[in-house]
């Protein structure tokens, strides 16, 4: 699931990074298909971690569903969530803050945030 424009700096990245095989990630999808109706502006990427193995290498995603947030290069949420639309709003909406703080620098994971704005622009 793709937005198809292309992101700019101050673009919401929203990825997820899921398994076919899991369920909950299955029942998941379509809750991310709602946030990302409500929140036109920011970019959402479904990205299975098995099927796009390479995308994700490094990172070992061991819990899911896992959500990447990143803005402007920084990134700003590395988690799993619970698959609760209330929940993700929230989330949502305190990351497109101005002043929403970026995590501690992580080599690996920024990585994978930079490798995520590339893929599918």
């Amino acid at each position: 699931m793709q937005t198809p424009k292309a992101p700019s700096s101050s673009t919401l990245l929203v990825a997820c990074l899921c398994a076919q095989w899991c369920g909950t990630c299955r029942e998941y999808q379509p809750l991310f298909a709602q946030l990302q109706a409500q929140f036109p502006a920011a970019r959402f990427l479904w990205i299975d971690i098995e099927d796009e193995a390479d995308l994700v290498d490094p990172i070992e995603v061991e819990n899911f569903p896992t959500l990447l947030i990143a803005r402007d290069g920084h990134t700003l949420f590395f988690g799993t969530v619970t698959p609760h639309l209330q929940t993700l709003e929230r989330l949502l909406r305190s990351t497109q803050e101005p002043d929403a703080p970026p995590l501690a620098p992580d080599a690996e994971r920024d990585a994978l945030a930079q490798r995520l704005w590339r893929h599918g622009a």
